[in-house]
């Protein structure tokens, strides 16, 4: 069932971002007069799932998810129609039109495509406002698991700022430690005192590679007293809201240490030290029970921080939002094609895109990953490659600064070498999905 929730997203995320894109170069061909032969979700070789025409346009759904299409007259493209090619120019074809008009067209849909992330992101701000966990709020640090630990990190240690950043939302640290092309310099609470990390880019891309980033780093858990419910804690002195700090020679530890502890020590006695309104009160003698507990229970004092907004604040944050996630991918491509960084083996296909969706069904997780991959189909619709957006707005900015149009020629040779790079892309992508997810 998760499986198939999965797949009901990712074909409803794809549908929405394909269309929208399309629908981006539709209107501005026709705002310029430029007839549209088709307009299609997804590839239709051979056949469609079903089509129909209205005017000049023929409208359809493909039943290849690889895509979509606007077939726009007079104009190169994936359709390869060749035979169009050789008629003469007609005044309602791509071809007769001026070169800023079309290439505003070619532009169009990634600018809608930035457009939707944009208003997803102020939907969402307004309608469940931003929610994150901030550093301020991690008091006693956090635990690490054994990848941090080599790289000089301790149980307890509070970040404090990544290359002379700050830090607050500590949904951040994974992305600022993984997206880079060399070392980071991280500065940690220790005890009260400042101290810095110098870890090595080796580190973080072995890191990287073996996919230690998922359990990085947890929040530790105080032993905070919620209430108190056996006899012999309330004749001991043990109090709502006492955090215990020390149990026996056991210090500075976390709950479920101090919990593990406890479990060693059934039927016995401790002596607990607690804090309570800031002063320490030790040597409460408590027993431990049959089952390894003291007839307490313990708190959680962590929330998450929402941000509110109004509606007029929804359209700065939303563009904030757009830009940075515009940036950081971008940041990432530049590492993809740096050799070093091996980032290329982590391409994924639709299989890699598909499982970032949930299990289950959530609108506000949904729409933001909807967001996201939005901004993915713009940036990679910009890349000088041909037979995409940035292939022929690149063109066509040649045409515009040498006065001089590439030959018919020239453009379907490019078309076809762009074509053969895309298909190795994804080739290369959903192989890596096959080896990561069914072989590995």
């Amino acid at each position: 069932m998760d499986i198939l929730i999965k797949i009901a997203q990712l074909f409803l995320c794809f549908t929405i971002l394909v269309g929208i894109h399309e629908l981006g170069h539709f209107l501005m061909a026709r705002a310029f007069k430029i007839r549209v032969e088709k307009f299609y979700i997804f590839f239709d070789p051979w056949f469609s799932l079903f089509k129909f025409k209205r005017g000049d346009t023929e409208y359809g759904l493909g039943w290849l998810p690889l895509g979509g299409y606007v077939k726009i007259a007079g104009m190169i493209d994936e359709s390869m129609d060749k035979e169009q090619m050789k008629q003469p120019v007609k005044p309602d074809e791509f071809r007769a039109k001026p070169a800023w008009q079309r290439l505003l067209v070619m532009v169009a849909g990634v600018m809608m495509n930035v457009l939707l992330a944009i208003v997803i992101y102020c939907a969402v701000c307004y309608t469940w406002g931003d929610s994150y966990f901030s550093n301020q709020d991690a008091k006693w640090g956090y635990n690490f698991n054994p990848t941090a630990h080599e790289m000089g990190f301790r149980d307890g240690d509070r970040f404090v700022s990544i290359d002379g950043e700050e830090i607050d939302n500590v949904m951040r640290v994974q992305n600022d430690l993984l997206i880079t092309d060399g070392g980071r310099r991280v500065v940690v609470e220790r005890g009260g005192e400042p101290v810095t990390l110098d870890i090595p880019f080796e580190s973080l891309l072995r890191m990287r590679q073996e996919k230690a980033y998922e359990d990085l780093f947890t929040l530790r858990l105080p032993f905070i007293v919620d209430s108190v419910s056996y006899t012999s804690a309330v004749e001991a002195g043990l109090q709502s809201g006492d955090e215990v700090v020390a149990i026996d020679d056991l210090r500075d530890a976390d709950y479920p240490r101090y919990r593990d502890y406890l479990q060693k020590h059934k039927n016995d006695k401790v002596l607990l030290t607690v804090r309570r309104d800031g002063a320490l009160i030790d040597s409460l003698a408590l027993p431990v029970d049959a089952e390894g507990r003291i007839g307490v229970t313990v708190t959680n004092p962590y929330t998450l921080r929402t941000l509110y907004y109004t509606f007029w604040e929804t359209i700065p944050e939303g563009i904030r939002k757009a830009g940075k996630t515009i940036s950081s991918y971008w940041d990432q491509l530049k590492l993809i094609v740096q050799p070093k960084t091996k980032m290329y083996e982590e391409l994924g296909g639709f299989v890699a895109i598909g499982s970032i969706f949930p299990g289950s069904w959530d609108w506000h997780d949904f729409w933001l990953k909807t967001a996201f991959l939005s901004i993915i189909l713009a940036v990679m619709n910009l890349l000088p490659i041909p037979g995409l957006d940035g292939g022929h707005a690149l063109f066509t900015l040649w045409e515009i600064i040498t006065r001089r149009k590439p030959s018919e020629k020239f453009l379907e040779v490019a078309q076809y070498v762009g074509l053969m790079i895309i298909l190795a892309l994804l080739v290369y992508a959903n192989g890596n999905d096959i080896y990561r997810f069914f072989i590995k």
